[in-house]
């Protein structure tokens, strides 16, 4: 299984878009699990590929032309059967080729896993054992526990992006660094220097990072300096794209007209930059500061990141598959017992201010569109919404959309923050996602937001939300709750009902859009609470 590196050039860093957020990771690692140890053989392979699309983890353009498909794929509540599947795969042909699997769907396969492979989680090559990390088992289990564990998902990442090098076995990159600790160095770099007011690193500089073709952080430090002190941070997209294509290698106007079409400024300059900060927002030890203009180090993490850079370094160079598969998916447990110090009060505080001014910054049209960006799987523009996961963002659009329009009421919510008071990740299992208090009646509402569609509202939701109703209530509150998903299943609906008559408790269920319309309708917190919603 071994594989000795190929002759390498200097590329961008470029992480795959196909499998974006950890739950699509752990839903393709799902799908190979069944085959672990197993040889990869093209019957293996073609398992693999209908399981994906049964289980529509991916979708095709045929799918999408054939109505009785599309409304499947858009439900949570209907399957594809093995026909259909067979039929979408065979209407659906893979014009794509990859070293080392047959042309078509093959090669399609190969597209999904390969990051996968990059950051530790898996291991295959054709008709050798398939081996999945301990970190890939994580990962999986993460997921697979009922309520996703959203502070096991972010140390897994973090595990994984303090390891991840540019210069990986399956890369074949010249560019030789670890990403997140370049990062890492570069910004304690510049927030020790007096002159530049503790700004931390502006995105269009993240150009740099990505193209850079070392782990020499004070040079690249020096380079920002230098780029800051001639030009501030006015200059285009062009300019930084032309430093770029010098730390490419392209060192003469001939060879950098030559390979523009190989290196695209699009992709330099904007897509791999925004895939740049989602992965390294995904740690939990970067904050975006500045509406999303700069990168810095979350003091929250304080921590982990003496941790980090004490112990981890990038110079090592990991020459075959194996080597590197070892190295990546073994879990370090110090994540796990390594806490932040921050005040509780301070930490409450920093949340509760940006709750305020994010309120105050947009219009309630503003966060009702994001809403429904949510509502409809479409993509947000957003500098700052757009870098935070999507279950995440639904609780924070949804606590300043209830400050923007409830009056009287004061609203809690429970997701974790950076030091700059921006989500990282979702409440914890055992709280409810927002609290609200009408300080006026003295009604509470626990609310609780989902992006689930289907009959699993009912076990991942309503449960849960029942025990924190009669938690409330054996304390003495007079509190009601919401529930809010872009699509309410009628068993949710019917549970709801029944826990009206059968214990007196009101679990008020909510499509998003009908959320959207009810908030703008009734300024009270009290007007919520009617069960079933309308």
């Amino acid at each position: 299984m071994l594989q000795t590196m190929a002759k390498a050039k200097y590329k961008p860093l470029s992480f795959s878009t196909t499998l974006r957020n950890p739950n699509r990771i752990a839903g393709f690692l799902n799908q190979l699990l069944p085959y672990e140890n197993k040889n990869l053989s093209s019957d293996v392979i073609n398992d693999v590929i209908h399981s994906v699309i049964k289980n529509k983890l991916y979708w095709t353009m045929y799918e999408k032309r054939v109505p009785k498909y599309k409304k499947i794929y858009d439900s949570e509540n209907l399957e594809f059967t093995d026909e259909e599947v067979d039929d979408i795969i065979k209407h659906s042909p893979q014009r794509h080729n990859e070293s080392g699997f047959n042309y078509g769907w093959e090669s399609r396969f190969h597209t999904w896993y390969i990051l996968l492979e990059e950051f530790g989680f898996v291991n295959y090559s054709k008709n050798n054992p398939i081996r999945i990390s301990e970190t890939g088992h994580m990962l999986i289990e993460a997921y697979n526990d009922g309520k996703t564990d959203e502070q096991k998902v972010q140390n897994i990442l973090l595990n994984c992006m303090s390891k991840y090098r540019t210069n990986n076995p399956f890369k074949k990159n010249l560019n030789s660094n670890v990403p997140l600790l370049l990062l890492m160095k570069v910004i304690k770099l510049l927030k020790n220097d007096p002159e530049e007011n503790d700004a931390g690193v502006y995105r269009k500089e993240l150009s740099l990072f990505i193209c850079w073709p070392d782990n020499n952080a004070e040079e690249l430090y020096k380079l920002i300096k230098k780029i800051r002190k001639e030009y501030g941070y006015q200059y285009s997209d062009e300019f930084i794209y032309d430093i770029c294509l010098e730390l490419l290698g392209c060192k003469t106007p001939a060879e950098k007209e030559k390979n523009k079409k190989y290196y695209k400024k699009g992709k330099i300059c904007d897509e791999s930059v925004d895939e740049y900060i989602r992965k390294m927002r995904s740690t939990g030890v970067i904050s975006l500061r500045g509406n999303g203009r700069f990168l810095d180090l979350n003091s929250f993490e304080e921590n982990k990141i003496s941790y980090i850079l004490e112990n981890y370094d990038n110079s090592t160079v990991y020459e075959n598959e194996d080597e590197y598969f070892n190295y990546m998916g073994m879990f370090d447990k110090n994540f796990f017992d390594i806490k932040n110090e921050v005040d509780y009060e301070k930490e409450y505080n920093v949340k509760i201010e940006k709750l305020m001014e994010m309120s105050k910054k947009f219009t309630k049209e503003e966060i009702f569109k994001e809403l429904m960006i949510l509502s409809k799987k479409s993509n947000s523009e957003n500098e700052t919404f757009k870098y935070i996961p999507e279950p995440t963002r639904l609780e924070f659009l949804t606590s300043i959309s209830l400050t923007q329009n409830i009056k009287d009421c004061y609203v809690e919510p429970n997701y974790s923050i950076d030091d700059e008071g921006l989500p990282t990740m979702t409440a914890l299992g055992d709280m409810p996602d927002i609290v609200c208090f009408d300080s006026e009646s003295s009604i509470t509402s626990i609310v609780e937001v989902s992006l689930i569609r289907g009959r699993n509202q009912v076990n991942d939701e309503i449960l849960p939300i029942r025990r924190h109703l009669n938690k409330e209530i054996a304390n003495g509150k007079n509190v009601f709750a919401v529930f809010i998903a872009p699509i309410v299943h009628e068993d949710t609906k019917e549970m709801s009902e029944w826990y009206k008559h059968k214990e007196s408790i009101d679990i008020n269920t909510y499509t998003i859009e009908n959320f959207i319309n009810k908030i703008n309708e009734n300024n009270k917190l009290i007007f919520l609470n009617e069960v079933g919603g309308k």
